[in-house]
């Protein structure tokens, strides 16, 4: 990844409401291929709305969302699927009463060759190796670390240019969180770009390249990874 190419996502002026409330107020924030960029702040300070706004769950009041040079703004949710951006949930929402391999196929449901498809399940394995010994097991009966494993496998059918991680260390334990953060550099190191929001910020700021923090559906700061791990204001307000 370098500054001088251009970015994957571009987010401008973006606002969101839900009902009279205004959830994000004109956010801008831009991502490079490459990067693992994180969003960090307190609960209810917009950060899964920003993802489901560019995963186009929700939709803008106002603003452009810019994914590799075409505004997906009024786009259809199944249509940035086609277009290479994928979204593992928080609370992971698998498919409880399908099993594992059943969640994996529905994740390339896009997708029309299935010899590449057998082959990404079989490479889902080799990534999430619990996974491959719990293949025909039904999701619903999976451990939390196991199901959020499963989250982001799935989302990963899809081949995805940009993949949006909501919270994958919530509730699960420390060494879990270290296992899921583990496949997060590992993917990071093939290529995927990531927008990663996740309430232990300290945690999230150690593997990304840069941060934006959200307060009250304001961006408030911005810069670097190191350089908001050091930052006071960040230290004092999230990091403990």
């Amino acid at each position: 990844m370098t500054s001088a190419s251009s970015p994957l996502l571009e987010i401008i002026g973006l606002s969101v409401n839900y009902g009279g409330i205004q959830a994000l107020q004109e956010i801008d924030l831009m991502i490079h291929p490459g990067e693992v960029v994180t969003l960090i702040g307190a609960n209810g300070a917009g950060k899964s709305t920003t993802l489901r706004a560019i995963s186009r769950i929700v939709n803008p009041r106002a603003g452009h969302i810019i994914y590799a040079g075409r505004n997906i703004t009024r786009c259809q949710a199944h249509e940035t699927v086609k277009l290479g951006i994928a979204h593992s949930p928080e609370g992971r929402r698998v498919l409880s009463r399908q099993t594992v391999l059943d969640n994996l196929e529905l994740g390339a449901y896009t997708r029309s060759h299935p010899q590449q498809i057998k082959a990404d399940i079989e490479q889902q394995f080799e990534t999430f190796p619990r996974l491959a010994e719990r293949r025909h097991q039904l999701a619903g009966t999976l451990s939390g670390g196991e199901q959020q494993m499963l989250a982001i496998a799935r989302a990963l059918m899809s081949r995805p240019k940009l993949l949006l991680l909501d919270e994958p260390s919530l509730g699960l334990a420390p060494a879990i969180v270290r296992e899921i953060f583990g496949i997060i550099q590992k993917l990071r190191i093939t290529g995927v770009t990531i927008l990663l929001v996740e309430q232990n910020a300290n945690l999230a700021l150690q593997y990304a390249d840069r941060g934006y923090v959200l307060e009250a559906g304001r961006l408030t700061f911005t810069g670097s990874a190191a350089d908001l791990l050091e930052d006071d204001r960040v230290k004092h307000a999230y990091l403990g």
